[in-house]
């Protein structure tokens, strides 16, 4: 009685393994549908154990230990017939085509699934046997085959020579031991004799095809083989894939020619990346934030023209105004199709004309959301569906908030980004902790990315859109070096060449003396003086009185509830203010203390007249109010400063209560008139508000005493900065910054009354920043201008830290004492730029000679202070955080001080992933076929640093075709999964030692693809707290759906309503449609509610539901490199 197989009661794989190895088998054959290369591990120690024996194929005897013919891996059929028509001889190249594509079915089956030590074993022992020709493999091609036949023959048993088992399973790990199969084995010569002469028949059909060679090739060249793969071929093959999109840029666009004769090589890389960015149906937009001085001004004049061209668009520049006169030069010299506007300036939405791209020059100037600038060019880019290019170099001010309000200009609230804010998500315990904390924020979405603070999360989310290059980077992968000196320098079209200068810092000390004017300012009173104001008129909440309140108008209560978030914002930095000041002149500082007394004075006199309180721009804190920024006084103007000077030549500021009360009258008469500002009724607030107002009035008019008349004359930073002028630089141009139009004016007025020609400023008042940009600097703006009406001295706010060519001077002059280091590094960026010709830049700032650390006391007292008091002030600023080595450093002239790029780490993802393959294939061209020709899976092991790299790094494609990289320690614990650390870590050169693999290379591996799979599947059903949208309208919908049918809500409806439920449960609601809902469930019934929900539903629009939800789509490996700490 035959024997049976069923893998439930008895495994199939036990009795094929005894046929195998009963005494006296020579060889075997089996004939299956399927093949699964890693269930050979099942039979592969058996077939070893086969001594091999003669058998006719045909005419021919062959040796043979294992046939193995396979029936259902099929080619196409059009290969088949043309290979085997009886109208022509077969043609070796189809028989070879035909291999191939069989061959790339079963390297395609090494990349299913995780990889182990096991079946690399196996893999390379059936390499092996298929070498030493232990093993035949054919494919049987006439037609599908499903048969599955197993004989062991044993020529020398005479009674039973062949034994064979038939049945349903294929020589397939599941086949073999886990799905319920039906083998039978049959003992009978006749039976197996027949069976025999079966096999033999179609092993020596025509239609059967020999790929035993091709079999040893796939695994032979797949992550199994037995080639040792060295690390930098992973680290190569890494930055590749990494790559593609910027790959497939530069090969996709052609720059326009005269384009190709302006831009260097690293300009016209960056025009393809961001217009490949602009082209990707995952983005919609894209964002050059290379650092100053690099060119992006004219690399979005080539995107702008590559859009023209392709598409025959228009383009449209919206650019601070100061500014729009120099993209009009680039407009006229590239004959751009385009339309410059101001972000001042509002567009009419309804009759703009259509463009295709929006570009945003200084983008990083719009980071508030509410602002109506803002939301007016978002308005249009939604309206138009524009492509949109960001121009910044400074992508995050202070604050990751800044890129993504900029990035949402183009980005949807509800968009699917396809990455998720990973290092976030790990801090708070995972994705069920992140849904209950956000539970009604899209995990893959910008907003999940607004709730992170992590550092690597916005490196992984600029990578989608940005494009960032360094100096460092520049001279390391594109400039040359001068045999001569060794520096670097870029080379032009026309051979000349742009070098690289060094920046110097250089300390201006100026001296002190007790009791002078400088020393009042600097003293211990005056800063206490300064703590000890109320500032009322910017707390004006603080002083509501909530009785006379709850009857406001909505228009009113809107405004008290914008005091109330500005005001606290404003607390903060005016005091910050006042001490900026300080450090800017002691002019500057005595005008702001007349001006906040006679704005005081204003609201004392609205108060006593019962008049309404202006609420102007400093209260509504708009966008226009930049922290560092020359401010447009709208108490007073900046030019009258004559008014307040003595007979004697000093500036006197009146000390008389009276003389700020009589002006009062006038400046609130003023402002009747004016469109940007907004009234409240003075009945609003207690009567503690006047109170507090005369008291600051009196404590600023007794900083105003204790620093006494302001002498020019005796002004030492004045003096030293005449010095500088007049021996120094006598012969260079120089730039003089400041933060303040003020200072700006004190500075360019006392000059010029000190001798000095061929002096101009620019400050936020001036009408046209560009003129006089082009005379002080002819030469990098191309302008005509005569020697004799070029400007020598240019005195300047930071309206010239942005988008312009200084670079005919090699002199910056910071007349302010610096709180940010990254503003002198950005006013050292208006002259260290392409083609200046200077070795040297040299970049001043004033010091008291007796030291910094006075300077650094003081601010570190009221940086305490200011965050003391975080709860009243509600200040946003790091006033003083990293500034204190700063200072330190440039007191002390450390070079290197002024640079802005230490290392690489700035750059983004795929320009510093394409710069690594760049580089390894133009110094080995061999590699750009070596490299993509590896297979997925592979891996190597190199020598880690330190104990703390023990481990693995694999790199790994989602189903949506987004890369994640995750290292793990030997020890299974995650290190990172930062791409740009990861990439760092796995940097390596050629020379690069290959090490024996970790013990549990292939266990962290599947550690990193099971973490993927599950971090990618979504977690429903938490709704968040009870008072959220979501918690709400599930809520009423259930109570909707226990009620019993009606007529007006059929059953039909109420089975939507289920259907709904189970949406909003197991789903996100939309951003758009949680608003509505929102408002919804405030304003209107609940009947309107449930229907609009079924709308919602029925229309989609209701909730996100995942398309990939319900699908199994495995990670792909891409490679992993092991790093072992010896």
């Amino acid at each position: 009685m035959a024997r049976i197989y069923d893998n439930i009661e008895t495994k199939f794989t036990k009795g094929l393994q005894d046929i195998i190895t009963n005494m006296g088998v020579k060889r075997v054959d089996f004939c299956v549908g399927y093949f699964n290369l890693r269930g050979w591990q099942l039979v592969v120690n058996q077939i070893d154990s086969i001594p091999g024996d003669y058998v006719y194929e045909g005419n021919k005897q062959e040796f043979r230990c294992c046939r193995l013919l396979i029936g259902m891996h099929q080619p196409d059929q059009e290969l088949v017939r043309r290979l085997y028509s009886k109208e022509q001889i077969p043609d070796a190249a189809y028989a070879q085509q035909c291999k191939l594509e069989i061959a790339r079915e079963f390297k395609k089956q090494l990349l299913l699934g995780l990889p182990t030590k096991q079946d690399e074993w196996t893999l390379r022992r059936l390499s092996a046997q298929l070498k030493d020709d232990k093993v035949c493999v054919k494919l049987y091609v006439a037609e599908p085959l499903h048969a599955k036949l197993y004989l062991a023959h044993r020529p020398d048993d005479t009674f039973n020579p062949i034994q064979a088992i038939m049945g349903s399973s294929n020589l397939t790990y599941a086949g073999l031991t886990k799905q319920g199969e039906l083998n039978a084995e049959f003992g009978d010569s006749d039976s197996a004799q027949k069976l025999a002469a079966w096999f033999d028949d179609r092993w020596n059909d025509r239609f059967c095809i020999d790929i035993t060679k091709e079999l040893i090739e796939a695994i032979d060249n797949s992550w199994a083989g037995e080639e040792i793969i060295p690390p930098y071929y992973i680290y190569l093959k890494t930055a590749y894939h990494l790559s593609a999109d910027t790959r497939s840029g530069i090969k996709e666009f052609t720059l326009p020619p005269e384009f190709q004769n302006d831009l260097f090589d690293f300009q016209q890389t960056a025009v393809k990346i961001a217009a490949r960015h602009l082209n990707s149906e995952k983005r919609g937009g894209a964002m050059i934030g290379d650092v100053v001085g690099l060119g992006k001004t004219i690399t979005a004049c080539a995107i702008a023209k590559i859009y023209e061209m392709t598409f025959a668009s228009s383009t449209l520049i919206i650019c601070p105004a100061n500014l729009q006169d120099m993209w009009d030069k680039y407009r006229r010299r590239y004959d751009l199709k385009a339309d410059i506007m101001s972000m001042a300036k509002p567009i009419d939405i309804d009759n703009a004309r259509y463009y295709r791209l929006i570009i945003v020059d200084e983008s990083h100037n719009l980071r508030n959301e509410n602002g109506v600038r803002y939301r007016n060019i978002k308005a249009l880019i939604e309206r138009q569906d524009s492509k949109v290019l960001l121009l910044t170099a400074t992508p995050y001010n202070k604050d990751f908030s800044d890129l993504a309000s900029q990035l949402k200009l183009f980005i949807s609230e509800d968009d699917d980004l396809g990455i998720r804010p990973e290092e976030y998500i790990r801090s708070l315990g995972g994705d069920r902790a992140f849904l209950q904390k956000h539970s009604e924020v899209f995990i893959r979405s910008i907003k999940a990315f607004e709730r992170s603070d992590k550092l690597d999360d916005w490196q992984e989310l600029t990578k989608l859109f940005l494009v960032r290059r360094t100096r460092t980077f520049i001279k390391e992968n594109y400039a040359k070096t001068d045999p001569e000196n060794g520096r670097k320098y870029l080379e032009f079209r026309d051979g000349h060449r742009s070098y690289f200068p060094d920046r110097i810092p250089k300390a201006i000390k100026f001296d002190t003396v007790e009791g002078d004017q400088y020393s009042r300012l600097y003293s211990s009173d005056m800063i206490a003086m300064m703590e000890e104001l109320r500032l009322p008129r910017y707390g004006l909440s603080q002083y509501e009185d909530k009785g006379k309140t709850a009857d406001a108008s909505t228009d009113d209560k809107q405004l008290l509830e914008n005091l109330s978030r500005a005001g606290q914002r404003m607390m903060g930095f005016c005091k910050s203010t006042f001490f900026k000041r300080i450090d800017s002149s002691g002019f500057s500082f005595l005008l702001t203390l007349y001006r906040h007394i006679l704005r005081n004075a204003v609201f004392i006199y609205a108060i006593e007249n019962k008049l309404p309180l202006p609420i102007g721009d400093e209260n509504a804190l708009p966008e226009e109010y930049l922290d560092d920024a020359d401010i447009n006084d709208i108490f007073s103007h900046d030019d009258d400063e004559e008014d307040r000077k003595a007979g004697d030549g000093l500036i006197d500021i009146p000390t008389n209560m009276n003389v700020y009360m009589e002006k009062a009258k006038d400046y609130y008469n003023t402002l009747t008139v004016k469109n940007n500002v907004s009234w409240i009724n003075p009945s609003y607030f207690k009567r503690t508000l006047k109170q507090h107002l005369r008291q600051d009035c009196e404590k600023i008019i007794s900083m105003i005493l204790l620093c006494d008349k302001w002498n020019p004359q005796t002004d030492q930073k004045l003096n030293c900065l005449e010095e500088l002028l007049k021996k120094t630089h006598k012969d260079d141009k120089v730039l003089i910054f400041t933060q303040y139009s003020d200072t700006a004016n004190y500075i360019y007025r006392q000059l010029r009354k000190r001798g000095f020609k061929h002096i101009d400023r620019a400050t936020g008042g001036s009408a046209n920043p560009t003129t006089i940009v082009e005379h002080f600097s002819p030469v990098s703006n191309k302008a005509n201008i005569a020697k004799e009406n070029e400007t020598r001295i240019l005195v300047a706010t930071d309206v010239l830290s942005e988008g312009q060519n200084l670079q005919d001077a090699h002199v910056i002059v910071n007349y302010d004492l610096p709180w940010a280091i990254i503003r002198l590094i950005q006013r050292a960026g208006r002259v260290d730029r392409i083609d200046q010709s200077s070795e040297k830049i040299f970049c001043y700032s004033f010091f008291p000679a007796e030291g910094v650390e006075k300077i650094i006391r003081l601010r570190k007292r009221l940086n305490d202070r200011i965050n003391e008091n975080a709860n009243i002030v509600g200040s946003d600023e790091k006033f003083f955080e990293g500034n204190e080595t700063n200072l330190r450093d440039m007191y002390n002239e450390k070079s290197g001080s002024l640079d802005d790029d230490e290392d690489d780490s700035d750059v983004d993802l795929a320009s510093q992933a394409y710069q690594i393959w760049k580089n390894a294939t133009d110094a080995n061209p061999k590699l750009k076929q070596i490299i993509p020709a590896l297979s997925d899976v592979i891996y190597s092991t190199k020598r880690a640093a330190s104990p703390i790299e023990d481990g693995v790094i694999t790199y790994v494609k989602t189903h949506n075709d987004y890369d994640v990289l995750s290292w793990y320690n030997s020890k299974g614990e995650i290190i990172s999964q930062s791409q740009k650390k990861i990439l760092q870590a796995m940097a390596c050169t050629a020379d690069t030692k290959v090490e024996e693999p970790l013990d549990n290379h292939f266990d962290l591996v599947k550690s990193a693809v099971e973490n993927i799979k599950q971090e990618t599947t979504s977690v429903s059903g938490i709704l968040g707290n009870r008072f959220s949208t979501r918690y709400r309208i599930i809520d009423l919908l259930e109570h909707y759906y226990k009620q019993p049918p009606t007529l007006f809500f059929s059953e039909e409806k109420r089975q939507l309503l289920k259907l709904a439920i189970d949406d909003i449960y197991n789903y996100q609601l939309l951003e758009s449609t949680k608003f509505i809902l929102g408002r919804m469930l405030r304003t209107s019934t609940n009947d309107d509610t449930v229907e609009s929900v079924l709308e919602m539903h029925k229309n989609g629009t209701l909730c996100r539901v995942d398309e990939y939800r319900n699908k199994h789509k495995d990670p792909t490996i891409i490679c992993s490199m092991g790093l072992k700490y010896l």
